[in-house]
């Protein structure tokens, strides 16, 4: 197809937002064509110009509302138009939470071919704010020499100061406003990513929603930063509740932002945190959901529509600390039933040791290793299988091993939905298993980010 005259770079269009696509942006059309906008709300109608065109497509920037949505709103955050943080900010809480059940729907019918899947039509949520217990902000210094914190600008390089953000714990806030200046006041230098030169590379902060206990890691390209210990000291005088202060060293050309290496300056390694009636400790490189409150109340909906009997052989493919595994192997742990965690990072099955120990929990098993590797040779047949892999989804290795195993229950949870319904309909499309309902939660308001739980089952008469 060539391109219209009408169809070109630089245009301004009149548009009428019809939809959200999965990346946040709003969708409309003009002349059969797709036209992206970032910042605006179906019901939107929107003056936009062309900044990238393609045969079929578009991208536009928001140049003006003409009329707005009636599910628009104002932005809690100041800096909501800029900042690339969060990208619905502008979009009425509830009606998020049903585009991303929307979203879920459609993809599972598209990309799985399941017809009218079971979703439920309540979406898991937890507070619409202030709910990250985890900011990592990169660190840059202006040409006038201020040392800045923030997110970068969507689609740019460009970094957005920030001194409070409200999708985080507002118990950090007071954190990333004054530790800038302390870096500044000390003098240390700041990383600059084109010379690879300088020392700090980004301000890590964490805390414990449950107890309060915070966590502050510097990541950096070296160690040159003089008066860090008599600094850390400071911090923790000032701050009751920072139980720890860490050095994360990093000193590759990479946008990977946690290197190998990091060392406790000041204070404890970890903080602790309570999860599912157990207490966790995290370090500054533990994975653990950003969003506890949501996170726990997914792990009562699985555990609900579980109904364990307790004498369950249970398996948990990409186990991370065991944020999942250990709550299920303490509603086992007066039982018969026996649960197994596998994880491929080494540090992550130190810590869900540690955190084993720590609940004095002794009915489960760690092993460390690729799912794809170690499913298929397990001394036990499991009875559920529970599944969170990363967004790339199960190598088809594991979906394999699973259609051999067959066990009696699949949980698979999700944070991308192109990648579940893939592996779903993998999994249903021989007839050993059938879809029996899909729970969507809001781990990420203000974003177009959605995770969800897939309960699969033996199919009758197999």
């Amino acid at each position: 197809m060539t391109n219209h005259p009408l169809w070109q770079q630089g245009q301004q269009l009149e548009l009428s937002i019809i939809n959200l696509s999965d990346d946040g942006s709003g969708v409309g059309r003009y002349q059969s064509r797709v036209v992206f906008v970032a910042g605006t709300v179906p019901g939107d109608r929107a003056l936009a110009r062309l900044v990238r065109v393609k045969p079929n497509y578009a991208l536009a920037k928001l140049e003006e509302i003409l009329t707005p949505s009636q599910w628009r709103i104002r932005p809690a955050c100041i800096v909501a138009d800029k900042c690339g943080g969060c990208q619905w900010q502008q979009i009425d809480d509830e009606y998020q939470r049903q585009a991303k059940r929307n979203l879920v729907i459609q993809t599972l019918e598209r990309i799985g071919g399941f017809d009218q899947p079971a979703v439920d039509s309540e979406v898991l949520k937890g507070y619409n704010l202030e709910y990250r217990n985890k900011a990592t902000y990169p660190v840059k210094q202006s040409p006038t020499g201020q040392i800045k914190a923030g997110y970068y600008q969507k689609g740019s390089h460009r970094l957005i100061n920030l001194n409070q953000c409200p999708i985080q714990d507002p118990r950090l806030n007071p954190l990333l406003a004054n530790i800038k200046q302390d870096i500044q006041q000390r003098g240390w230098s700041v990383y600059d990513e084109q010379r690879h030169t300088g020392t700090v590379r980004h301000l890590g902060l964490r805390i414990g929603r449950r107890t309060g206990e915070i966590l502050l890691t510097l990541m950096v390209n070296n160690r040159q930063l003089p008066g860090l210990e008599t600094q850390a000291k400071v911090w923790m005088d000032k701050y009751p509740q920072l139980v720890g202060v860490c050095l994360n060293i990093n000193p590759d050309k990479t946008n990977v932002i946690l290197g190998q290496q990091t060392e406790c300056i000041w204070g404890q390694p970890f903080l602790r945190e309570q999860f599912a009636g157990l207490i966790f400790h995290l370090k500054p490189d533990t994975f653990f959901q950003v969003n506890t409150e949501v996170a726990e109340a997914l792990f009562n909906t699985i555990l609900e529509e579980l109904n364990l009997q307790g004498d369950e052989n249970i398996v948990d493919a990409f186990c991370g600390i065991g944020t999942l595994t250990l709550p299920f192997a303490k509603q086992l742990q007066l039982s018969s039933g026996q649960v197994i965690g596998i994880e491929v990072q080494p540090t992550a099955i130190e810590q869900a040791e540690e955190n084993a120990n720590l609940n004095q929990i002794k009915n489960i098993k760690f092993i460390m290793g690729k799912v794809q590797d170690i499913l298929p040779k397990l001394e036990i047949k499991p009875d559920i299988v529970l599944l969170d892999p990363p967004r790339k989804g199960c190598d088809q290795t594991v979906l394999e091993t699973l259609i051999k195993l067959q066990p009696q229950q699949i949980v698979y949870v999700s944070c991308k939905p192109a990648t579940l319904a893939r592996d779903l309909k993998r999994l249903c499309q021989t007839g050993i298993y059938q879809l029996k309902r899909v729970q969507t939660a809001d781990f990420f308001p203000q974003t177009s980010h959605i995770e969800s739980a897939a309960f699969l089952t033996k199919s009758y008469g197999e």
